[in-house]
């Protein structure tokens, strides 16, 4: 996807371009779907792609929605993220670029895999 930055403003509400395009992390605990049991797929907030499946998702008690895998290898890319002094792992949405959050290797069974997203980076879309 080749939008450019002010194009990104243009269309993504203030607190979503600013996870999504600068890389920021929403409050713990504070995202609307951190708590969402519903089934159905989790889609980037900036280009719509699928990203993660609600058969995915664990409480991991960190205050962010969790996830043990995308949909697929495809659907999110892993950076290398040295910033802020720590050395993480950056997903991001591998159609728009977007910042999505962190993965860990703390997760549960069968991945041992925990994608840490912001919630403002993601929209649900039940089944």
């Amino acid at each position: 996807m080749n939008k450019k930055d002010k194009d990104w403003k243009n269309c993504l509400p203030e607190e979503v371009y600013k996870v999504l395009r600068d890389k920021g992390t929403e409050p713990p605990f504070t995202g609307k779907y951190t708590e969402n049991k519903k089934k159905g797929a989790y889609l980037c907030a900036g280009c719509g792609q699928e990203l993660f499946s609600s058969s995915s998702k664990f409480d991991s008690g960190t205050g962010w929605p969790s996830f043990t895998s995308p949909l697929n290898k495809n659907k999110v890319e892993l950076r290398l993220d040295d910033s802020h002094f720590m050395h993480r792992t950056e997903v991001v949405c591998s159609k728009c670029e977007g910042h999505l959050g962190h993965v860990f290797d703390d997760g549960p069974k069968p991945t041992g895999k925990r994608f840490c997203i912001n919630s403002l980076a993601l929209k649900f879309k039940e089944k």
